[in-house]
């Protein structure tokens, strides 16, 4: 039988759907929920849950190592911004931070997750759990995009690569070949409402994997949300990668995208 998966819980649905699987492949789910991130309701859909603040680093461990977990995912959104508040870090978070060369977000991860792997806590992608919600390429929904949109689509998705390499943002958004707003730490919701001020109706989003995506963490995550901030902003098009994005609620988000005359499109 599998061993207990350790879920390293932030903002959003994705926690739910990592807690659902690993529990139908007969898993035992040890939650570690953030209070200033995490969905109360996650507690129902785990076995064990466990409510810390960002920066306890080593309680994470702690508790990790007395459910007997060998394995975790981190899944959600945990706040870059939090870097900047007051949030009260424990030995091992500053230890962690003062041996960054920088403090990118996939810095911080990547650092995180090297100190659980060295206390026997190997960490795995939410990927190899949520398989079947990963779209393929060409248009899901029923309106493809017109040429105007197809050429902004060719234009932000180089930007949007060069600015994800760069670990800014992973989104941008474009109209008529220009570029109205791109994504950094306010996150990729923000971005598209900001968008709006500009573009009105019309622009394209195009959101993208890191040239060279650590896939433990930071996966594109595309669902009825992002949908609804789309017609909020007047958004017409969300491009995105293949195969490499997660699609929350899949029938939700085309049934909305295909009612808004919103086009979706896996590249």
């Amino acid at each position: 039988m599998p061993g207990n998966l350790g879920l390293i819980a932030g903002w959003g649905e994705l926690p739910f759907l990592v807690a659902q699987a690993a529990r139908d492949q007969g898993r035992r789910v040890i939650a570690v929920a953030f209070s200033e991130e995490t969905n109360r309701g996650l507690a129902a859909q785990v076995d064990e849950i466990h409510w810390v603040s960002i920066g306890q680093v080593g309680r994470v461990i702690k508790l990790f190592k007395a459910a007997q977990v060998s394995q975790a995912v981190l899944a959600g959104v945990i706040g870059h911004r939090h870097l900047f508040s007051k949030i009260k870090l424990d030995w091992r978070a500053i230890s962690l931070l003062a041996k960054l060369k920088d403090k990118r977000a996939d810095s911080i991860l990547s650092a995180v997750a090297s100190t659980l792997e060295k206390e026997g806590i190997k960490v795995i992608s939410p990927l190899s759990l949520l398989k079947p919600i990963l779209p393929g390429r060409g248009p899901l929904t029923r309106r493809g995009p017109t040429r105007q949109e197809a050429r902004d689509i060719q234009f932000g998705y180089k930007i949007a690569k060069h600015i994800a390499g760069a670990d800014i943002g992973q989104t941008v958004v474009v109209k008529d070949q220009a570029i109205i707003a791109v994504e950094a730490m306010e996150g990729t919701d923000a971005c598209i409402l900001r968008s709006g001020e500009y573009a009105k109706t019309g622009a394209v989003v195009v959101k993208v994997n890191k040239p060279r995506q650590d896939l433990r963490f930071d996966t594109p995550v595309i669902g009825p949300g992002t949908i609804m901030v789309m017609k909020k902003s007047g958004a017409t098009v969300l491009a995105f990668d293949a195969n490499q994005t997660l699609f929350l609620q899949k029938e939700k988000t085309i049934s909305e995208a295909n009612r808004s005359r919103i086009s979706l499109v896996g590249l």
